[in-house]
């Protein structure tokens, strides 16, 4: 079965079988992962790496968040919210 045909298949799967699946595929990549030599998982990394580089880049979706550093999380108009041991 290709992979296009798996997903959609998906959809049409009770969430108990969806479920298992998910957890088929996750132990199968925890066993990989665990079979790679040192040099395999640093190439991986690498990779890893170098694609995420673009999420960070300015101007990214990532990005965005950094123009609220700084500014308050919450904004509470009664000041005595402040001082009422809440």
């Amino acid at each position: 079965m290709e992979t296009k045909e798996i997903l959609q298949a998906l959809p049409n799967l009770s969430i108990s079988d969806r479920l298992k699946i998910a957890e088929s595929a996750l132990q199968l990549v925890l066993q990989e992962k665990h079979s790679l030599t040192k040099d395999e998982q640093k190439r991986q990394l690498t990779l890893a790496a170098m694609t995420a580089i673009a999420d960070y880049a300015p101007g990214s979706e990532l990005s965005t968040f950094s123009n609220l550093e700084g500014e308050d999380f919450c904004y509470y108009p009664d000041e005595n919210f402040y001082n009422s041991g809440n």
